[in-house]
């Protein structure tokens, strides 16, 4: 006998998808990861946690001078975090990046639930379980009345509910003269829900758009007297900083001039409120000549035209006049930097031109130059020789110099710094230094060559901050609406109930009268809590009933309800 071996059958292998099958297989999965509001709360947490560095570290926007200072002082750490952008966080390439991926899921979470809840608030209410019983909450009870008047009297009682009454008596399962009413209500909470997510895409669209559209330009004015500023161009600015569709060609038209500037501190030095008294021109006065007064303060802005003008600082600008030995004079006001917050000890640069005239040659009338640089205290507090500041107020204003003559850089055609002299210019020995001396107002120091430098004292200035967001407006309506949007789907329940009332059976007419069997279940939702003593409020309006008369009814089946309760 032979035996035969059959080898057994392998199944057939499923057929390979094609590259362009797999290719979109991919892009709708992550694009179903992308939409899913779990994705959403982890991208909304992650721009959360990208925001802290920068609110730790200095930001080049606000403070470029502090950027460069601590990437100096950070000789290895500082150049890389720069080239990870820490320090121009909020427009760095990753904080886009999650930006737009939020908005992105957002609207990809949201669109499809807004549909949701439109077929929601078009379906009736569900039908009433055959069960009411396995309900959290259920109640029965009896009533002369019909089982159709039991059911309309629960109707008009539903104020507000969403109520369907339907006749169950030639359903399967269903008792002669059934009624059933379904009632449903709540449907704000997720209508909150959807306001508050719709209105935070709405918040993220304004900031975007108020960044693309917008401008900022921050200026430095001399109070008591000073110049003053218009906005005819960027160039007016000390720093300005345009929207990525704005060119800076647009701007509205505002003249601005400090009259006074006045810093109140308490008496350790801490600022307590800076207020500058302002006059403006807009508009029409700008033809006219005529300015109007205000005052701004600290987060009291000037708003007019669209812009807004801010109060953000303040500082003190010395003023310096040099007497040539011919008799001609140059005087001129600088702004000086503060390096102490606290004391505001302020460091600044000078450079004065000499007078045509009074050498033979370009040349040397540029070698000629003279260079002030130092210190300046508003509160003066000698150690020796070195000054130093023991309080921000301006009570006792004193000059620490360097008076140096040479070339400037004035005519170089180079950019120079405000705040102090070029170090190649010393080093290569074209700025030579003439004199270190301290000076309180109305003190002066002479050169050699008869040249005499004058302290005169100092003036305070603003640091006034031009801004524009055409969408500003749109962020505080957006905000607003996501506080009230919030408030609602939380305070609100949704939540079920249902009724159901047939005629008692024969078996439990006693009195001769049958009567009405009427049981009543109540489901919540989303949240349970507090929904049973609404339950039982309910209870005693419509049924004029307590808990007392629960349970399942003598004759009622043990039938499986219908799942038409869960969500």
């Amino acid at each position: 006998m032979t035996a035969t071996m059959t080898p057994p059958s392998t199944a057939a292998k499923p057929p390979r998808q094609s590259l362009p099958r797999r290719a979109f297989a991919l892009l709708r999965n992550a694009w179903r990861g992308l939409t899913s509001m779990r994705t959403a709360l982890m991208l909304l947490f992650l721009l959360a946690l990208a925001a802290i560095p920068g609110a730790l570290l200095p930001q080049r926007s606000l403070n470029p001078q502090k950027v460069d200072k601590y990437i100096a002082d950070r000789g290895t750490l500082g150049p890389w975090m720069d080239r990870l952008q820490l320090f121009d966080v909020f427009s760095s390439f990753w904080f886009t990046a999650i930006y737009a991926l939020l908005f992105v899921s957002l609207v990809g979470c949201i669109v499809p639930r807004v549909f949701d809840h439109y077929k929601a608030l078009r379906t009736p209410p569900v039908m009433v379980p055959r069960n009411l019983s396995r309900l959290p909450h259920h109640a029965a009870t009896t009533t002369d009345d019909t089982p159709a008047e039991a059911i309309e009297q629960a109707r008009r009682g539903l104020r507000g509910w969403r109520t369907v009454v339907r006749d169950e008596s030639d359903v399967r399962n269903g008792r002669p003269g059934e009624v059933t009413l379904s009632a449903e209500k709540g449907y704000l909470r997720e209508l909150g829900n959807l306001v508050f997510h719709l209105a935070l895409v709405g918040l993220l669209v304004a900031i975007a758009a108020g960044k693309l559209f917008g401008y900022e330009g921050n200026v430095i004015v001399v109070a008591d007297g000073g110049p003053g500023f218009c906005t005819t161009s960027p160039a007016v600015f000390d720093s300005f900083k345009a929207g990525r569709v704005n060119d800076g060609t647009g701007l509205t038209p505002v003249c601005v001039r400090v009259k006074d500037f006045k810093a109140d501190y308490l008496p350790n030095g801490q600022a307590e409120m800076f207020t500058a008294n302002i006059s403006y021109q807009t508009g029409d006065d700008l033809a006219t000549d005529t300015w109007r007064d205000t005052t701004i303060q600290v987060n009291h802005p000037l708003r007019v035209a669209g812009d807004r003008v801010y109060l953000q600082g303040h500082g003190y600008a010395p003023t310096f006049t040099v007497t040539y030995p011919n008799g001609q004079k140059r005087t001129e006001t600088i702004q000086w930097r503060p390096d102490d917050g606290a004391t505001f000890l302020s460091s600044g640069v000078m450079r004065f031109d000499p007078p045509g005239g009074m050498y033979g040659s370009e040349d040397e009338r540029r070698k000629n130059q003279i260079a002030i640089e130092g210190l300046f205290a508003p509160t003066a507090l000698m150690h020796g020789s070195l000054l130093t500041s023991s309080y921000p107020g301006l009570t006792d204003p004193a000059v620490a110099i360097d008076i140096y003559r040479g070339e400037t850089g004035l005519d170089t055609g180079r950019a120079q710094s405000l705040f102090s002299l070029d170090p190649e210019m010393i080093k290569q020995g074209r700025l030579t230094k003439q004199q270190r001396v301290n000076l309180r107002p109305g003190e002066s120091a002479t050169l050699a060559d008869g040249t005499k430098v004058t302290f005169d004292g100092a003036q305070q200035y603003a640091n006034l901050q031009v801004s524009h967001d055409p969408a500003q407006s749109w962020v505080l309506v957006c905000a607003l609406t996501m506080m009230a949007g919030l408030l609602v789907s939380l305070v609100v329940k949704r939540r079920r109930i249902w009724l159901r009332a047939y005629p008692e059976g024969p078996d439990d007419d006693r009195s001769g009268e049958r009567r009405t069997v009427v049981e009543m279940g109540g489901l919540a939702r989303t949240d349970q809590a507090g929904w049973g003593g609404e339950f039982d409020r309910l209870l005693t309006r419509l049924l004029g009933s307590d808990r007392t008369d629960t349970g399942r009814p003598a004759d009622q089946r043990p039938v499986a309800r219908t799942e038409s309760t869960g969500e």
